[in-house]
């Protein structure tokens, strides 16, 4: 069974040089940008709201991606809107949120409903981004819930673009160089 999938008769949208491992699930109204990765276990469901994933984007291993549905109070919903030259960390949740561009979310951490994260922000391995919350630009949060704990030095916001680009390195290497084994 493919592990991309239309919903409601809406079929993902995916952008050149995409890699897509085979052990997550892409469903409905999805746009993944060029040269972005989506790793093993990946579940990303756009359903009830629609999911925008920018280029040069990972999503590493695990993570969980959705909305919320639009409502009598809330007309428009959460969609889930990733930026361009992102990097989501193992077993991230991220759930009807805005991330800008050039941010690193730690592993396990948890992001929800109405949060927006500025461009250029790391938030630390665990942490929990409460409902409505906005993350500024140029700074590290971390906690449960998250704080902003620093400024980013200049090597940290030169490696928000680094770690992005060693992506699309490795994920040009899986293209090329991973086989299934039963395709034998």
């Amino acid at each position: 069974m493919s592990s991309i999938r239309s919903y409601k008769g809406i079929h993902p949208q995916i952008g050149e040089r995409v890699y897509i491992d085979s052990t997550s699930v892409i469903v409905g109204d999805i746009r993944i940008g060029d040269d972005s990765s989506i790793w093993p276990l990946v579940a990303a469901r756009g359903d009830v709201n629609h999911i925008h994933i920018g280029a040069r984007t990972n999503i590493q291993d695990g993570s969980v991606l959705h909305v919320t549905h639009k409502n009598a109070e809330n007309p428009h919903g959460y969609p889930l809107l990733i930026g361009n030259d992102v990097t989501i960390g193992h077993k991230v949740m991220l759930h009807g949120c805005d991330i800008h561009d050039r941010v690193l979310v730690g592993m396990g951490a948890i992001v929800l409903d109405a949060v927006v994260v500025e461009s250029d922000v790391m938030i630390g391995a665990g942490s929990l981004v409460p409902p409505g919350k906005r993350l500024e630009s140029g700074y590290l949060y971390v906690g449960s819930p998250v704080k902003q704990a620093r400024p980013l030095s200049e090597k940290e916001r030169a490696f928000l673009l680094k770690s992005a680009d060693n992506y699309v390195q490795n994920k040009n290497d899986y293209l090329t160089e991973v086989k299934d084994l039963h395709e034998r």
